[in-house]
């Protein structure tokens, strides 16, 4: 893991969000794109992983929490923290994969809405 720049933290929290949100969001997606078949339903097969792709995913965005929130002023000179153009996108970064955790974490509360 990059300790500098929580990069891979980023990441780890973004495919941790999407594998949680697979088993129910997936389907539904699929099937609203016209893609049908008795596969589809072999997605729901990753339901039990939900719970504990959420966790990582909550876990990798509190860790990263601090590293992207830094102030410039905490970042050394030469560091990636320190460029602004590359500290905007790992905020915006960051509040997509929250609203992807949000997204994995509620929806199979408002899925039966849609069926």
């Amino acid at each position: 893991m990059q300790a500098r720049d929580g990069r891979t933290t980023l990441i780890v929290g973004g495919v941790a969000a999407i594998v949680s949100s697979t088993c129910c969001l997936g389907p539904l997606v699929l099937l609203s794109l016209g893609v049908s078949g008795a596969w589809i339903g072999n997605l729901t097969k990753l339901e039990p992983y939900r719970p504990i792709a959420l966790a990582v995913a909550m876990i990798a965005l509190v860790a990263v929490h601090r590293r992207i929130w830094r102030t410039a002023a905490e970042c050394a000179p030469g560091e990636i923290c320190a460029v602004p153009v590359v500290r905007r996108s790992y905020k915006v970064l960051y509040w997509v994969v929250v609203a992807l955790t949000l997204l994995g974490l509620g929806f199979p509360y408002v899925a039966p809405f849609f069926y």
